[in-house]
């Protein structure tokens, strides 16, 4: 079983693709400096976990490693949170509180969508690694930090900086070393191996007894194109996990996100069947209010478990009496 992203390492990680390994053969060059990374890769695709990685494998490993995502805050929650305010320096703010960088001094920051940063921020995060200090929000005194950069991007800086939404400046200051981190769709060899682990895992957290995959539905997790990437196939392992009965996994035990189910020729028959929530049939009613869309997503999980309750609320990782209540409310 993998280790827990606090003491994962690089040696940890193992590849059979060319692509992978050289991401990771990149990646412990970095670790043995403090060199700027971009990680560059579609969403799902693990960069969090390389961060990690990175970090547990550099000198800076048993520091802090901190993360942080601005891609949605508003300019002043943003300030806050990255540099930190004294109390009194806004409404509600009643203690003084540390930020992103001070909290990581001595270990590494990590940006994550760092692509996605308002201008304010980018401002910000350009000056704290330019001059390593920075102000607390309501305060003169200057703060020094020493922090290490990870970056994390599923899209092209560069391209970003061509479209004249992200500083040039701060383009070069963070671009010391880019990681691209190819999809899963590019390492059709390791998903068997991926499986098996995600498999694992997921059997173990649930107590269960699974000790293969039928042959049909190995078929169709190989044939699927996973556009979500890592996030994607822990997910459907689980879901393939929970709606097992017995020591191995069938064909009706694999189902993909109905938003995905589309896309794969293998499951448009099953989904075809049952019309996901938030497919193209949810707007056919004139009721499009949340507890309308609650109410459907409710009953396609519910119908798709065969009608099984202690299953149904599990998924939707909600209690058996709010289910109850849920499926007294349907028409």
């Amino acid at each position: 079983m993998r280790p827990a992203l606090s003491r994962l390492k690089l040696e940890d990680i193992r590849t059979t693709n060319e692509g992978m390994s050289r991401c990771l053969r990149l990646a412990a060059v970095a670790s043995q400096s403090d060199v700027p990374v971009v990680l560059l890769g579609e969403t799902g695709t693990g960069k969090t976990l390389l961060a990690h990685a990175i970090h547990n494998s550099s000198l800076r490993a048993g520091r802090a490693f901190v993360s942080f995502n601005a891609s949605a805050m508003s300019d002043t929650l943003l300030e806050s949170q990255l540099f930190g305010h004294e109390r009194g320096a806004f409404t509600g703010a009643q203690q003084t509180v540390k930020g992103k960088f001070e909290l990581a001094h001595g270990g590494t920051l990590f940006l994550d969508e760092i692509s996605e940063m308002s201008s304010l921020a980018q401002v910000k995060i350009l000056r704290a690694l330019e001059y390593g200090e920075f102000e607390r929000l309501g305060s003169e005194r200057m703060l020094t930090c020493d922090v290490r950069i990870i970056c994390a991007a599923n899209c092209s800086l560069r391209e970003r900086v061509a479209q004249g939404k992200f500083r040039e400046d701060l383009f070069h200051r963070l671009n010391g070393l880019t990681l691209l981190i190819p999809p899963l769709r590019e390492r059709v060899e390791e998903l068997p191996a991926l499986i098996a682990a995600e498999l694992k895992a997921s059997a173990a957290r649930e107590a269960k007894s699974i000790v293969a995959i039928h042959p049909e539905a190995m078929a169709r997790l190989l044939a699927h194109d996973w556009r979500g990437n890592l996030r994607e196939l822990s997910h459907t392992v689980r879901t393939m996990v929970l709606l097992c009965d017995g020591e191995v996994i069938l064909p009706e035990n694999v189902l993909f996100s109905p938003d995905l189910a589309a896309s794969s020729p293998s499951v448009a028959r099953e989904s075809a069947e049952v019309s996901p929530p938030n497919g193209t049939h949810a707007f056919d009613s004139q009721d499009l209010s949340l507890s309308s869309a609650l109410s459907r997503h409710v009953q396609f999980v519910y119908g798709r478990t065969n009608r099984n309750q202690r299953l149904t609320a599990k998924l939707l990782g909600i209690s058996r009496s709010t289910l109850a209540r849920h499926l007294r409310a349907l028409p």
